[in-house]
């Protein structure tokens, strides 16, 4: 875990589900949460504003991200202003466009102006780090993510984009990048070797850093014996119905 410890990028947990919050709240690496609707649906969350109160009330000592879900900029501000006044360590995530791909440069602006700590979600582009970036008060702390995972998802390589996006937020020093959905653990060290604020991961990548520093000797080992496991376990045979001199022949 040494080198988990030695990371300069801050863990972020992202989920919805209240008990796995809790429980990955009394870890300190975990340095912060993030959400959004649809994990909050999938965790079968029925009243949005009771959860967000009930998980920034359980974890008041790190930052906790909950979105906004209006698709007009007056309704995202009004729920923005609603969410923030929840609670002091509350993030307000706001959609980098609405479904219409108009850019949300003027929530980000009047928001940010106002003091409330925004993470401008669903980024996969450089020139919308950009864009974001003109619209964020030098004077206001903020998070901007960029889905680096998704990036990837396309077959492009999402590192180069986070380097440039580190370089265009120099402009802005109290704002974050935040490298988002990430596929791997891998993508923990790339976000540190690359420069970003915090990353965030999920419970499945997080139960993998418990790996970090295997040897790889031994790991092969476990897998060679879990195959040979799981084949004894399931009862598999391969009937020996082939002569000798037939395998020769063939060979």
């Amino acid at each position: 875990m040494e080198r988990v410890q030695q990371l300069r990028v801050k863990l972020f947990a992202d989920g919805a589900d209240f008990d796995s919050i809790v429980a990955l709240s009394a870890n300190p690496i975990i340095r912060g949460f993030t959400t959004n609707p649809t994990l909050a649906r999938n965790a079968g969350v029925r009243n949005y504003e009771e959860f967000g109160r009930k998980v920034l009330a359980a974890v008041p000592d790190r930052p906790v991200s909950l979105e906004v879900f209006a698709d007009d900029f007056a309704g995202m501000t009004r729920q923005a202003r609603a969410i923030a006044s929840w609670g002091k360590n509350v993030n307000v995530k706001i959609p980098v466009t609405n479904t219409n791909r108009e850019f949300s440069g003027e929530v980000i602006r009047r928001l940010s102006a106002e003091g409330i700590i925004v993470n401008v979600t669903a980024i996969t582009t450089v020139n919308q780090v950009r864009r974001v970036a003109d619209h964020l008060s030098p004077d206001a702390p903020a998070i901007v993510s960029v889905f680096a995972g998704r990036i990837a998802d396309t077959g492009v390589d999402p590192v180069p984009m986070m380097a440039e996006a580190v370089k265009i937020l120099r402009q802005r020093p109290k704002a974050e990048l935040l490298w988002a959905s990430p596929r791997e653990l891998l993508n923990i060290f790339q976000a540190d070797a690359v420069g970003c604020h915090i990353i965030t991961a999920t419970k499945d990548v997080l139960a993998k850093l418990g790996l970090v520093g295997k040897d790889l000797d031994d790991y092969s080992l476990e897998t060679v014996k879990m195959f040979r496991r799981d084949a004894v376990a399931a009862g598999f045979e391969i009937a020996d119905t082939v002569e000798a001199s037939s395998v020769r022949a063939v060979a």
